[in-house]
């Protein structure tokens, strides 16, 4: 049986690195950053582009989902809505695999010193601190496993993502 493994959480918490973290550990996999679908500048959110970036999203997931030599199709994204999430769902093609969702969640303290340390390395800008903490309390109405990382490395996160494929 094939895995989707979708994780979300708020800028800044650990999605793609825990993300790459899991392909170290899960056997034939393959990784979809829903970021990459938004890398354009200038940055617009428009219903324009929001709608290609989810279209774009739902072909790469169904393709890697339809390929044979993927056992693990690991995805991450901000996902903070039950919406946004149930209506990439119902795009794919998902007969045949068995869908695990995750929020990685974490400590506003946590959030905020990782973040200032992407800040002062020049990743990213200094208002996406209030903006993702201010986000974080989206993720408890969410129908996922919750994973906090106020404490954990992403290996770490990794490993309990994995443990609880291995649970299903």
């Amino acid at each position: 049986m094939k895995n989707l493994i979708i994780v979300g959480g708020t800028a800044g918490v650990g999605k793609t690195t825990t993300c790459r973290e899991l392909q170290k550990i899960l056997p034939r996999n393959v990784f979809l950053d829903g970021d990459w679908c938004w890398d354009m500048r200038p940055f617009v959110v428009t219903g324009e582009t929001k709608k290609m970036v989810e279209s774009n999203i739902a072909h790469l997931l169904s393709n890697f989902l339809d390929c044979s030599e993927f056992e693990n199709v690991i995805f991450c994204w901000v996902l903070h809505q039950q919406k946004i999430l149930g209506d990439l769902i119902a795009r794919l093609n998902h007969s045949g695999c068995t869908i695990h969702c995750f929020s990685l969640v974490s400590n506003k303290q946590a959030l905020s010193e990782r973040l200032s340390r992407d800040i002062a390395g020049g990743i990213r800008e200094p208002d996406i601190i209030a903006r993702s903490v201010a986000a974080i309390p989206l993720y408890d109405a969410l129908d996922t496993v919750k994973i906090d990382v106020s404490t954990i490395s992403p290996a770490d996160a990794a490993k309990r993502i994995r443990d609880c494929l291995a649970r299903v």
